[in-house]
Parts: C-alpha cells; structure tokens; sequence
C-alpha cells in the first residue's frame, strides 16, 4: 500500500473516530435533555445515560430536572382596602414537559422573566381583592392557595410545573410605616395624658375623701372622749360627794390638811393673820373647838 493511500485510510479513521465521538453524549442525573434534528424535535430524554446523536445534523439542548428557585424583587401592591404593601415572594417550580418549554421560552433566562410576571400578575390579582387584615388571619393559607393554583395554570402553558409559591413577607411601605408609627406614637402619648390626668383627678378625689374621711373620725373621736370625760368626772364628783357626805368633818379636816400644805410647803411663806383667823382652827386655840 503507498504512502497516499495510508493517508487517506488514516484520514477516513479518524473521521470515523471523531464522528462516533461526537454521536455519543452523556445526560447526567439532575439534566434532560431534548434531541433536535436540523432544528426539529425528534426525541425527549429524561433518563441519565449514555446516548446517540448524528452529528453535524443533530443538537442536543439540556435542561434542568431539579427544582428551581425564583426569588424576584420585592414590589408594591394595592389591596382592597386601598392599603399599600411590600410582597417580598418566593417560587420552586420545575421544567416539566422540556419539548414546550423550549418551543415557547427556549431558555431558563426567558423563563425567569415570564415567571416572575406570571406570579406578579396572579399577586396582584388575589390580593386586590382582600383587606390587610386578611394577610395576618388564618385567611392568608386560602389566599396562598388560590395564587398558587393561578400562576400553576398558568404555568403549565410553558411547560412549567409550580411546586410553591410563598409570600416570605409582607411590609407596608416605609413612608407608611413610619406615618402610621407617628401617628402610633402621638395616639399613645395622647392616651398616656389622659390617664395621668384622670389619675390625678382620682388621686384628688381620693384624697379628698380621705381627709374629709379623717376629720370626720377625729371629730367623733373628740367628741367620745369628751363625753366619756364628763362622764368620769361626774363619776367622780359622785364618788368624792358620796364619800365626803358621809363624814363631813372629817372632809372639813382634809380639805384644811390639803390647804396648809399648798400654803405652807416651801417654808419661805409669811403669812399676817389674826390668832383667832378661822384658817388656823385646827392648830389650837381660841377658837380650837368650835366645829
């Protein structure tokens, strides 16, 4: 065999290896993949594996099998009642039908797009019907529900099956938040005047009551001890009448007795009397015996 013919054989191998190389690919666990022939579907794979293609004619376009996450930006909603509020959301879906998928989104780009506005449009829709105290009640799980079933309907058109759709938080916009806290805030300081003021209103009653309370108690305090205090002394005025009325001369002799010792006690006192003074009858004298 001569030299050109060895090249060409050469040639023709190597075609052939390369060829039967790039017939071959791979679809791994977490992929599917959808094989195209000149731009026309002609299979779908979804089981990991080796598999075959014709080159040069045939492309494969891989896809993801597991569940994906959409996080888009937070955005503002009006709800029934008129109110404002930041939604903050969260998607998992999946690529369920890779053929449809790729006939109307082609890529995972262009999917994340039309989802977003998909979950954003079925949002608004729920929500602009409900008041805000529906999303802090057990009512939320209903509304949930009902979202999820709009953007999974409307989903599956695109190949697309929803797994979830959360709201992760829902805030009121930070104008009205911090409108709603003055206004909070000015409502409270009002309510906290208001008790102080009626306290010391209730504390002035009280008081009041009380002092009138007190000087009521002592007046009938006094009273009872000056009753009481007559009362004993008239007791007493009695007794010493009765006592003294038994023997008067003995009470005349006392009440002498009683004299001479205030009078004379301090022995500084100089007194002027005439000897037969009725003062000194019981120390002797003239007038000793007269009773």
């Amino acid at each position: 065999m001569n030299r050109s013919a060895l090249t060409v054989a050469a040639i023709a191998a190597a075609v052939v290896v390369v060829g039967a190389v790039s017939s071959l690919f791979v679809v791994n666990q977490a992929e599917q993949a959808l094989v195209l022939r000149l731009g026309a579907h002609r299979a779908t794979i979804k089981e990991p594996g080796l598999h075959f293609k014709v080159p040069l004619i045939e492309e494969v376009v891989r896809y993801e099998q597991r569940l994906l996450s959409l996080e888009p930006p937070a955005e503002e909603i009006i709800l029934g009642d008129q109110k404002r509020i930041v939604v903050d959301t969260y998607t998992r879906y999946r690529i369920s039908d890779p053929l449809k998928f790729y006939q109307t989104l082609r890529n995972e780009t262009n999917a994340r797009s039309q989802l977003t506005q998909v979950v954003s449009s079925a949002l608004r829709q729920a929500l602009g019907q409900v008041m805000l105290p529906s999303l802090l009640s057990e009512e939320r799980t209903r509304i949930m529900s009902a979202i999820l079933a709009e953007v999974t309907d409307r989903a599956a058109s695109y190949g697309i099956a929803v797994a979830d759709v959360r709201i992760r938080r829902a805030d009121l916009p930070e104008e009205t938040s911090q409108s709603i806290y003055d206004r909070m805030k000015s409502e409270r300081e009002r309510q906290a005047k208001e008790l102080r003021a009626q306290g010391y209103e209730w504390g002035q009653q009280i008081r009041a009551r009380a002092d009138r309370e007190r000087t009521v108690i002592l007046a009938e305090a006094t009273r009872q001890a000056n009753v009481l205090r007559s009362e004993g002394d008239a007791e007493s005025s009695r007794i010493y009448n009765e006592a003294y009325g038994r023997d008067p001369k003995f009470y005349d002799f006392y009440r002498s007795l009683e004299a001479y010792r205030t009078t004379l006690s301090d022995g500084n006192t100089t007194m002027v009397l005439s000897p037969d003074s009725e003062f000194f009858r019981h120390f002797g004298g003239a007038n000793s015996g007269r009773r």
